[in-house]
């Protein structure tokens, strides 16, 4: 018998985010602990390019990637975008982080976070996800309705948050 899909109801802070394995926006297989690599991220699930939401909001992202670079954490979006179409997409952001293709559809459904309204894209459910290195969530935020998005502020925020709680060179020394 399988496990029920978790679902936002299940993907809360303190719960473990499972440790996705999809292609990237190249079609390399990669998994999320390997694209967090000790650091801090957050996750996008995305309805895809299509979306004149998702292009708004992933713009904004994008404004933040020089911040995640300099700062040890990382940005990665899923949507079941082909890899060639995610690829086209980033570049047309100028977005450098990481995109993965689940065109497939292999977690859409494990995560429980597939867009019922949409029946021609069958996408993700828009949710984002601050996720600390050992993929707990830290928080979760509901993307369907726009303003259930976290702004840029809040994704400082939780990445503060997290960084002060997993670097022992966090306080100034006395």
């Amino acid at each position: 018998m399988s496990s029920p899909p978790l679902g936002l109801d299940r993907l809360v802070p303190g719960a473990s985010f499972p440790d996705l394995d999809l292609p990237d926006h190249t079609g390399r297989p990669r998994t999320l602990a390997e694209i967090a690599g000790g650091d801090p991220l957050v996750l996008i699930t995305s309805r895809g390019w299509f979306c004149p939401k998702e292009q708004r909001h992933l713009r904004e992202v994008t404004g933040l990637q020089d911040e995640f670079e300099v700062a040890y954490s990382r940005i990665v979006v899923v949507s079941v975008d082909q890899p060639a179409e995610q690829s086209a997409f980033r570049a047309g952001l100028g977005a450098r982080f990481t995109f993965l293709s689940d065109a497939e559809r292999r977690w859409i459904e494990r995560l429980g976070l597939r867009e019922t309204t949409d029946t021609v894209h069958d996408p993700y459910q828009p949710a984002a996800f601050s996720l600390r290195p050992d993929l707990t969530i830290h928080r979760a935020y509901n993307g369907y309705w726009y303003w259930g998005r976290p702004t840029m502020e809040d994704l400082r925020r939780d990445m503060r948050e997290i960084t002060r709680e997993i670097r022992p060179d966090w306080r100034v020394p006395q």
